[in-house]
């Protein structure tokens, strides 16, 4: 990955052609790496003013949101786990600009982004982090669960979103639609034998399934070079042609995302696309994240390859916004996030008696007991 530097004064990779609204940009060469594939995404990128204020509002949104879910943990009004995205907002960004709303997502635990960006609001996201009824999932999924239309969650078990991804591209096949399943799981879930299974079927069946390794080089406290013998993530579905993406980079997230959609709705069957990101905070909050890296390489990410520097570089360098108007999308992100967080405090906690709703679909109907922990919390549903 390229310094924001590097990328942007090297006058004959940046700017081809200036317009009133839009720009057209070339990407460095080093954005992608193609594994079994005869093409890659084109770098020659078409990018809009409306499109990119949009990318920068969103990715601050993003950040700022994640910044008070931390500041909220710290002063306990969210309890349990915690996984927070910060440093990883061009990929949700990058790639929810690149499918449609129709096109299924399902990711791990982290993934407080994905939810805001497949259309849940901020204040529904931190009122579920805070465990009150208002939130998305009104109270009970709490930081790793979190679902909305076509959006699968949130899932806790480390890898196990991988083969599930894969039965949603199979029934995606099975009734002839032209959506495809983005399919998201980490460095750390990659050696897993079910995603390899997964792989396997897709690759069997031809399944509309976009496998999407996001490579923050961290799995937990341990890198990748320490739990990978091969760290090249987007050759190892082997059969199944894969591509290397400068996940900092918005740019190259979405057009390789756009490239991958394509290229698998045309029934060519799955691809996997390798995200090469970072995490700025630990694992989790439980996880300081400064015995196992140092604090060095952390500002050195922060300062070079910052997603957000990226994106407002290509604005103002191709005169497609200016500082200002940055600045003032930056507060804007904040006041969403201020409102939110009032929301979130201010909503009430799920009342006992939802400890029993949703465990059956029909249990009110058949009137079903359910056990609690001893006789006094065991519920009786009304016939």
């Amino acid at each position: 990955m390229l310094s924001v530097r590097r990328l942007f004064n090297k006058a004959n990779t940046v700017i081809l052609q200036r317009h009133l609204c839009s720009a057209q940009i070339t990407i460095p060469d080093e954005s992608y790496k193609g594994h079994k594939l005869e093409s890659l995404p084109s770098k020659q990128v078409e990018l809009t003013r409306e499109e990119v204020l949009q990318y920068y509002k969103e990715m601050n949104i993003i950040r700022e949101m994640e910044n008070k879910a931390k500041a909220l943990y710290e002063q306990k009004d969210i309890r349990g786990f915690l996984h927070l995205c910060n440093g990883q907002e061009a990929c949700v960004v990058g790639m929810e600009a690149a499918i449609t709303p129709q096109d299924p997502v399902i990711t791990a635990y982290r993934a407080h982004g994905w939810t805001y960006a497949r259309g849940v609001p901020v204040k529904n996201i931190l009122a579920e982090l805070t465990g009150r009824s208002t939130g998305c999932a009104e109270g009970k999924g709490g930081s790793m669960h979190m679902y909305s239309k076509n959006f699968y969650g949130g899932n806790g078990i480390v890898g196990a979103q991988v083969p599930l991804g894969a039965g949603i591209a199979f029934a995606l096949k099975y009734n002839d639609s032209d959506r495809i399943c983005v399919t998201l799981y980490g460095d750390g879930a990659a050696n897993q034998g079910q995603v390899f299974e997964a792989f396997n079927m897709a690759a069997l069946w031809k399944l509309p399934c976009l496998f999407v390794c996001e490579n923050n080089h961290y799995g937990m406290g341990t890198s990748e070079s320490r739990s990978s013998a091969s760290v090249d993530y987007y050759t190892r579905g082997d059969y199944i042609p894969g591509i290397l993406v400068n996940g900092m980079d918005i740019l190259a997230v979405r057009e390789a995302t756009r490239w991958c959609a394509d290229y698998i709705r045309s029934g060519k069957g799955p691809l996997v696309m390798e995200l090469d990101t970072y995490r700025y905070y630990g694992h989790s909050m439980s996880d300081p994240g400064k015995s196992y890296r140092k604090s060095e390489e952390v500002k050195e990410v922060r300062k070079t390859k910052d997603p957000i520097l990226l994106t407002e570089a290509y604005a103002t360098s191709n005169n497609l916004a200016t500082t200002e108007e940055l600045k003032a999308l930056v507060k804007e992100a904040k006041a969403v996030v201020k409102e939110a967080v009032d929301f979130a405090l201010n909503g009430s906690e799920p009342l006992p008696k939802e400890l029993y709703t949703f465990v059956h679909s029909n249990q009110v109907e058949e009137n079903l007991f359910i056990r609690g922990c001893d006789v006094l919390t065991s519920n009786q549903s009304a016939a």
